[in-house]
């Protein structure tokens, strides 16, 4: 293997180690939310699953108020007035119901993403979720790691026999920034702790008779997902289609802002 080839493979550890050091740092950053401004049951679901978790909560919340109801085919209707709420995501929400939609498609109506974006932001501002320009630059680090190992046998004119050595030792770093991108965490450490410390505090119920307020069947829905909602809603979700899934259930999103998005 020429010697030139080890400052590409260096170059290629180092842009993998800056990505994780930049990501050590923003959790070391984050503290612990204030234990008296735990976030809506909406803001925690963002957190938990992304966009599709967030409006499932925010469709919750309406529901309990007769504000909307299961259509035909899967979907989600209005069914009156959004009741006495000033909360964006929910306003946001049900005035993306002009007809009858399923819930994939009324997750990227823009009034529902707008909504969503904006409680995004608010998360952002308070060390739940990872800044912008942070993951751009993590990404950005880690899709150079691959392109730095092929340009190395390019640019150091190494022979087709030297190729299998040039790729044996580049593997580790590739396959490294393939893991990180793969599993690139968009919340904080904090968000992550609050999201565990939640969960001990308020563990699923077996039964949903145990549970007679309307804003802790929320805070579960935020917190668990479809267990939740099979549990306290089964009609609604199973005739609404929130239990309806084009991949594994209840798999994490990123939330909205911080990538292209799929929320």
């Amino acid at each position: 293997m020429p010697t030139g080839m080890w400052w590409f493979i260096g170059a290629a550890w180092a842009e993998l180690l800056l990505a994780a050091a930049l990501l050590r740092t923003c959790s070391r950053e984050s503290g612990a939310p204030d234990a008296d401004a735990v976030p809506t049951p909406q803001a925690l679901a963002l957190l938990r699953g992304g966009r599709r978790a967030v409006v499932t909560v925010a469709l919750v919340a309406l529901h309990q108020r007769g504000a909307v109801a299961a259509g035909r085919k899967h979907t989600i209707r209005a069914n009156g007035g959004p009741g006495r709420t000033r909360d964006p995501v929910q306003l946001g929400v049900h005035g993306a119901l002009r007809r009858a939609l399923a819930l994939g498609d009324l997750t990227q109506r823009p009034e529902t993403r707008r909504a969503v974006d904006a409680l995004s932001g608010e998360l952002r501002g308070a060390g739940l979720l990872r800044p912008v320009a942070q993951l751009w630059v993590v990404r950005a680090l880690l899709g150079c790691v691959p392109l730095t190992v092929l340009v190395g046998p390019l640019a150091t004119g190494a022979t087709r026999a030297g190729l299998p050595e040039v790729l044996a030792v580049g593997l580790p770093p590739v396959l490294g920034a393939v893991a990180v991108l793969l599993r690139l965490p968009v919340t904080t450490g904090a968000a992550r702790r609050l999201l565990t410390g939640l969960r001990e505090r308020y563990p699923l119920p077996v039964h949903r008779r145990e549970v007679t307020d309307g804003r802790l069947v929320q805070l579960y829905v935020a917190l668990y997902g479809d267990p939740a909602l099979a549990l306290f809603l089964p009609r609604f979700s199973r005739d609404g289609g929130l239990l309806d899934r084009p991949g594994d259930a209840d798999r994490h999103r990123p939330p909205p802002g911080g990538a292209p998005t799929r929320p």
